[in-house]
């Protein structure tokens, strides 16, 4: 039997249109416009992931903090030569100090990262407060109670009270910044006209609180050894008020958002200045105490603000009695 199957002829292609001509330019233009808009969407795809890089750099720099105030000094000839350096006692605290004030740059990056791509979403709301609780939460705390132990509880013969006393210091630190950071994940909104000031210290602020007493025993040590010391027993109570204030209901203000934008009067320039200079003739000591300033403002201020409370009806009824 024939086969009654049949087989049509392949289509001849579509002969290109000749150069010059019209449908030829046409064509050309409607490929440069789509390669175009496939660039832009690579473009727009790379920036998106910005912000979330930045937050991971964040979360990096924190367990990298860990990592090196925990490390044991290495003997000579170690085959790791890196960590042998950081695990030197003269190293081994600085750099986890300056890891956590690294850390606090990333942390402001990814959020003008993500206002710059017009890119914030809950997720990265989400992943910033994560990587926070390893920055901002377990890293000073360690670092605090890593310093305190290898400086004085292994020098003195201390109580074990009180030893124990210092690492529930640290837990409460880290207990009241994971409840900070929930707290603001709660209450987040999205735009920078409601980041002017923070219900609480905020945890990098606490963070650089217990950082910046690593920074003033490292620039006191050798010049100052007694007030290297202070600064070594104040570490406790710096990590435990750091901690009460991070869920306390004191507003803090926004630094960047509320003093750095915007318009520059002739004080506020003359101020920057004179910590521009400040910071040049002394890095540490000028950071450190700036960040202990900004830890402690709030309280101060909101007992100032209490004592004038209570002062107001002791005036009123002075006049009125007169």
């Amino acid at each position: 039997m024939a086969d009654d199957k049949t087989t049509s002829a392949p289509a001849e292609p579509t002969p290109a249109p000749p150069r010059g001509s019209v449908e030829r330019r046409n064509l050309d233009q409607h490929r440069r416009l789509r390669f175009r808009r496939h660039r832009r969407r690579a473009f727009i795809r790379s920036v998106y992931s910005l912000p979330s890089l930045a937050t991971l750099g964040n979360a990096i720099c924190g367990f990298a903090s860990i990592y090196i105030a925990g490390l044991v000094s290495s003997p000579a000839g170690a085959r790791d030569s890196i960590a042998a350096w950081f695990s030197d006692p003269s190293h081994r605290f600085i750099w986890s100090a300056w890891l956590i004030f690294i850390a606090m740059l990333f942390d402001a990056l990814d959020g003008r990262l993500a206002r710059f791509a017009r890119h914030t979403t809950d997720f990265g709301g989400q992943l910033d407060s994560l990587a926070d609780v390893i920055s901002f939460g377990a890293a000073p705390a360690f670092l605090a109670l890593q310093m305190f132990k290898f400086h004085i509880a292994d020098q003195i013969s201390l109580p074990l009270f009180v030893t124990r006393l210092v690492w529930a210091f640290g837990a409460i630190y880290l207990s009241c910044a994971a409840i900070r950071l929930a707290r603001f994940n709660v209450s987040n909104e999205h735009g920078e006209q409601h980041h002017f000031s923070f219900l609480g210290l905020p945890s990098p602020g606490a963070a650089g609180a217990v950082a910046a007493l690593a920074l003033i025993f490292d620039s006191l040590e050798a010049d100052a050894p007694r007030l290297a010391r202070v600064a070594l027993y104040a570490l406790p109570i710096v990590l435990l008020s750091a901690g009460l204030l991070m869920v306390a209901t004191i507003r803090y203000p926004h630094l960047v958002n509320r003093y750095l934008r915007g318009k520059k009067t002739v004080p506020r320039l003359i101020a920057m200045l004179a910590v521009g200079l400040l910071l040049v003739v002394n890095l540490k000591l000028t950071l450190a105490i700036g960040l202990l300033a900004y830890a402690y403002s709030g309280l101060a201020g909101h007992l100032f603000r209490m004592v004038r409370r209570y002062r107001r009806p002791d005036q009123t009824s002075m006049s009125g009695a007169a």
